[in-house]
């Protein structure tokens, strides 16, 4: 079973992408503009994205361009109505990794979909670093500088969510369903209880805050200046 993310904002279109890659067994979430797309891209450890190349907000080339930039290299296939050699080849060098043309077979679509699953990933970095703040996946161990961490294991999955997504805000939604895998219930204070047991044992006095609590919206860890 893969995880797809289908980011489509036709209703219809979307309707039939979901319901077909699901037949083959994946599990498949929606996003229905391009913005909502990138942050799901950011903050979901998907194995595939079928990206519309026209969408609200933000356009797919668009998307892909951020994704890139991010670093985020999950499989992108761009599906479009403009079947110009022109445009599939900007969807291409814009970070796309297959490209096809709407109207299309919902049997070529799981065929290319499988074809993208099927190359090799690149390997998942074991060994995550900011500033003087290194986590260790394999050995499941962290310190900062000379001091090392004692951290139980919802910590450690904590502090990975953070540091892999170094410099932007990640919300409370978005901790709660990575690191818990539930649904984001606003009338608990679970996040600020675990983020502030973290921070103590990241952020000792003397040494510069790595995490951050933006006001409103989640938190950030940012790499020291």
């Amino acid at each position: 079973m893969a995880k797809v993310l289908v980011v489509e904002d036709d209703d219809e279109t979307a309707h039939q992408l979901v319901a077909e890659l699901s037949r083959h067994g994946h599990l498949v979430e929606r996003a229905a503009d391009g913005l909502m797309g990138l942050d799901r891209a950011a903050a979901g450890s998907y194995d595939l994205i079928t990206l519309d190349r026209l969408l609200p907000g933000l356009d797919g080339l668009g998307v892909l361009e951020s994704m890139r930039r991010r670093g985020i290299s999950t499989p992108v296939l761009v599906l479009s109505a403009l079947g110009e050699v022109e445009e599939r080849v900007r969807g291409l060098r814009a970070g796309g990794d297959d490209y096809l043309t709407k109207p299309f077979a919902l049997a070529e679509l799981s065929a290319r979909v499988d074809s993208l699953l099927r190359r090799s990933p690149e390997p998942r970095q074991t060994l995550l670093r900011v500033g003087d703040l290194e986590l260790d996946l394999l050995a499941r161990r962290a310190r900062r500088g000379e001091r090392v961490l004692e951290l139980k294991p919802r910590e450690l999955l904590l502090l990975e969510f953070l540091m892999r997504n170094c410099g932007r805000t990640v919300t409370r939604t978005m901790l709660f369903e990575k690191v818990w895998n539930y649904h984001f219930d606003p009338r608990t204070n679970l996040i600020d209880v675990h983020i502030g047991r973290l921070r103590r044992k990241v952020d000792c006095p003397g040494e510069p805050a790595l995490i951050e609590t933006v006001r409103g919206t989640g938190f950030l860890l940012r790499a020291p200046v």
